[in-house]
């Protein structure tokens, strides 16, 4: 298929993009380089610097999109919600239009899980209440809204894939963030020397250790969900998963499993917790597993980390 990739040059996008060329898809990405790399757009793809919102000509002879740029920070997104909402929103919208005028009627959106915000159970179902409690996510949930809307008026196929913590590595493709938020890369820099310490928020949960519990997925296998959900389009439909290991892993485990892949002492600072962080979350991946086939297949803490470490510090473990 021909295929664009918005985002392509950013984490996830890299990788996603990477198995469609190994896939013998034709692949353009398209990023503007806010937050991507040039370097992580896969050899055999077209690169096309731009925005989303000037995504026109990139679509042409498109036959489904792949859409991964966006705005990403929780806090970034509580003190410029506008920024947000005209990013994730109006960019996503603005290319839903372009995609009409070219024809194309395919979409897979990186949506997240951040659209439900602190739920009521885990295991987190798709039919469980959306109540983001950041921009970020309302802005993520609201393309959601519009996807669906799209999908009926326009005949739209569309897949919504929503995660929590991707992590790991896919061969040269790893995380290289210029405002690291996430978890394990933020303590695996610990071990480089480019940390001193990495910080816990929280250690009175009602969890085995009391820090907070969160499940995580491997960049490749969240990839493998992005193919079978490009197969998986249906025009007039839009179908939304979660995507996740199936379990959860405590901030203390994640540290200790980085200690023995890495062989370093990683001092951890102990503080309070942050406001708003539930003790648990854990997204059911039932219905992807049922309906398209998909399961983690590395949900391996260690094989996660080692993915990860072997990436950044250039070993393999």
């Amino acid at each position: 298929m021909r295929l664009l990739v918005t985002g392509g040059a950013g984490y996830v996008g890299s990788v996603v993009a990477a198995q469609l060329v190994e896939s013998g898809h034709e692949v353009t990405v398209l990023d503007d380089l806010s937050t991507g790399h040039e370097d992580a757009v896969p050899e055999g793809a077209r690169f096309v610097r731009g925005s989303i919102t000037e995504a026109h000509e990139a679509l042409a002879g498109v036959e489904a999109v792949l859409h991964f740029a966006a705005k990403s920070l929780v806090g970034e997104s509580v003190e410029k919600p506008g920024l947000y909402w005209s990013h994730n929103l109006g960019g996503t919208l603005a290319l839903l239009d372009a995609m009409r005028e070219q024809g194309v009627r395919g979409i897979v959106f990186s949506s997240t899980a951040a659209t439900y915000g602190e739920p009521e159970r885990s295991p987190i179902l798709e039919t469980d209440p959306t109540r983001p409690t950041n921009p970020y996510g309302a802005s993520k949930l609201a393309v959601d809204t519009a996807l669906t809307a799209y999908a009926g008026l326009y005949g739209l196929g569309a897949v919504s894939l929503r995660y929590f913590n991707v992590a790991g590595a896919y061969g040269r493709y790893r995380e290289r963030h210029a405002i690291e938020t996430h978890l394990i890369p933020n303590v695996l820099k610990v071990a480089t020397g480019e940390r001193e310490s990495v910080s816990v928020f929280g250690t009175d949960y009602p969890t085995d250790d009391g820090t907070c519990v969160r499940d995580y997925v491997h960049v490749a296998d969240l990839a493998v969900a992005h193919l079978l959900a490009l197969e998986a389009l249906s025009l007039g439909e839009h179908k939304i998963y979660n995507l996740g290991s199936g379990a959860g892993f405590s901030v203390q485990e994640v540290i200790s499993v980085c200690r023995e892949v890495t062989g370093h002492d990683i001092p951890a600072v102990l503080g309070a917790r942050r406001a708003g962080d539930p003790a648990v979350l854990v997204a059911s991946s039932e219905k992807i597993r049922r309906e398209l086939g998909w399961k983690a297949e590395r949900a391996s803490l260690r094989d996660i980390v080692s993915d990860a470490w072997g990436a950044l510090s250039g070993k393999s473990v």
